[in-house]
């Protein structure tokens, strides 16, 4: 369970130097590619589940856009609220495997929940908030899991190799989603029992397949949450969640931008599942390229080129009414740069910011620039939701592309394009409270 690459390594004795160079072979390890299979799974049924949601809530039950901008702001808020619990439990008892089944059984168990409680909006709120939070608690011990699994140098090409096979679930979820509609006449019901049956799938191979990180041997070091809001004294981590969180504050949900482009083309609601499957496509394709390009020249440069593609999505996304685009080109041209802008920046945030926390608190400081995002986004949804009401969608997302652009030359002025190693730093190790 092997996926062998080469990249250029400096090394003379196992270790670096820099006088010499040559071509190594090099795999990612097996416990990543098992988490990978988890996430492609648990995937599918989760892009089942959230391709029917948007043209359920605002065309079928007459959600107003800012509604739906607060439904959709539950899926960044209450993981902002536990993804720090998480982290500090997985920290607390070395039981990041544990931590993290928990929580995609709970995302399991709540794709059963949503036809139970039918057209309720305050069910679908609290069942979605729960799905949310077992997204929250999974997420981070899984990124530091693939962290502690990898060599330093080689962490772009494994979160790329992880994010690549969780995108190819992101691109089979919808089709599913479209084959059982198309199979049960529009039984919204069936889809949500089909995503359940393949969530349980996921749960069983990370029971059997993962393995959990072995701490090495010496004193145990205990993770406070103290200890975790001290990971904001490093510089280059303090400054990494500072950018992060800016940038999204400025950063649209994908539905949104489909509900646009539905929109402005009137593309029948029977294929409006499919629009994600561009977007993942295009993450698919370009995960693994842009880990190994962050691996060579950066990540942080690779992290803001990603947000580049989406402000160029935006920018498409708004124009097509005014400028009389080809609805083939202008489909296209968002969905592939809003994949780009995924593959430049999910993994490879997590591979920047790994190497800066020491390993006793590394599910707890990922966390914590998790949840700075969550929260942004969170923000960022109503926001969004708020200024399509007031001011119509094309010219809100107008807006949030100028001021994600302003956002852009602060996230540059902090983050100067340079690798983690060249950054000036106190020691992470040395973090204990």
């Amino acid at each position: 369970m092997y996926i062998a690459t080469t990249r250029r390594s400096d090394q003379a004795g196992g270790v670096a130097t820099a006088g010499t160079a040559r071509v190594s072979a090099r795999a990612v390890p097996a416990n990543v590619i098992a988490l990978g299979a988890v996430s492609l799974f648990t995937d599918i049924s989760s892009e089942m589940v959230t391709a029917v949601l948007p043209t359920y809530f605002v065309l079928t039950l007459g959600l107003s856009p800012l509604a739906y901008g607060l439904l959709d702001g539950t899926y960044f808020g209450v993981t902002a609220l536990v993804r720090l619990l998480g982290g500090q439990v997985a920290d607390r008892t070395r039981r990041r495997k544990l931590v993290a089944g928990t929580g995609y059984g709970l995302s399991a168990a709540c794709k059963l929940g949503l036809p139970l409680v039918g057209t309720s909006i305050t069910g679908l709120g609290l069942v979605l908030a729960a799905d949310r939070t077992g997204k929250g608690l999974r997420t981070a011990p899984r990124d530091a899991l693939i962290s502690l699994s990898t060599p330093p140098a080689d962490l772009g090409r494994a979160f790329g190799v992880h994010r690549a096979m969780d995108t190819v679930g992101a691109f089979l979820g919808p089709l599913a989603a479209f084959a059982v509609l198309w199979a049960t006449h529009d039984a919204y019901d069936a889809v949500f029992v089909v995503s359940f049956c393949v969530a349980l799938f996921a749960v069983l191979l990370l029971a059997l397949y993962v393995r959990d990180h072995q701490d090495p041997p010496g004193p145990r070091r205990t993770a406070t949450l103290k200890a975790a809001f001290g990971l904001l004294r490093l510089r280059p981590f303090r400054r990494t969640c500072v950018a992060a969180t800016v940038l999204g504050l400025l950063t649209v949900g994908d539905t949104f931008v489909y509900l646009l482009l539905q929109q402005h083309f009137d593309i029948p609601l029977q294929y409006f599942p499919l629009l994600p499957l561009g977007t993942a496509g295009a993450y698919l394709l370009l995960a693994v390229p842009l880990g190994r390009l962050a691996d060579r020249v950066g990540p942080f440069r690779v992290f803001l080129g990603g947000h580049v593609a989406l402000l160029g999505a935006y920018a498409i996304a708004a124009a097509p009414s005014g400028a009389h685009l080809p609805m083939v080109v202008v489909l296209v041209a968002v969905l592939g740069l809003l994949g780009l802008f995924y593959a430049g920046t999910d993994g490879v945030l997590m591979a920047a910011a790994g190497p800066l926390l020491p390993a006793h608190l590394r599910t707890s400081g990922l966390a914590l620039l998790q949840t700075g995002q969550a929260g942004a986004r969170l923000v960022s949804s109503v926001l969004f939701g708020a200024g399509w009401m007031l001011w119509g969608a094309d010219r809100a997302l107008f807006v949030m592309g100028v001021g994600l652009a302003a956002c852009l030359v602060v996230a540059r002025r902090l983050l100067p394009g340079r690798t983690a190693d060249d950054l000036d730093s106190p020691d992470p190790s040395k973090v204990t409270a």
